[in-house]
């Protein structure tokens, strides 16, 4: 017995109704690659062009209803706003929270702050910096 095949011949009548869809699916997929690349470098753009203001803790001494912080803040010239810093205890729990504003044209600020504390904290942690 012989086997029969029902396959046409190939270029002769156009291409499959598989071809067309993964032709489709091609360009779909080049406009959603291409949509995410864009909303990716926006929110980069936004974070990096737009942040004015970032610091880091360079050192803290701890005490007993309050720790001193050493905070170096970078900003744009000009521009003012705030940095928030808490303090936790040694179990984990919070036990001082406060905002520290900078302004004025310098654009490196050396400063060290009081960080007032209900009970005696082990650590000072930089939450974050946001311009006004």
């Amino acid at each position: 017995m012989s086997a029969s095949t029902t396959r046409l011949p190939e270029g002769r009548y156009g291409r499959s109704s598989d071809e067309r869809a993964d032709h489709k699916l091609k360009i779909a997929g080049a406009v959603l690659g291409a949509l995410l690349l864009a909303m990716v470098g926006y929110f980069a753009w936004h974070y990096v062009g737009q942040n004015k203001i970032s610091a880091e803790v360079i050192t803290f001494e701890p005490g007993k209803d309050s720790v001193q912080v050493h905070l170096e803040v970078r900003k744009d010239a000009g521009a003012s706003g705030y940095c928030t810093v808490r303090s936790q205890a040694e179990n984990g729990s919070e036990v001082g929270r406060a905002d520290f504003r900078f302004s004025g044209d310098a654009t490196r600020i050396d400063k060290v702050v009081t960080l007032r504390t209900t009970s005696p904290g082990t650590t000072a942690e930089l939450l974050g910096c946001h311009a006004d």
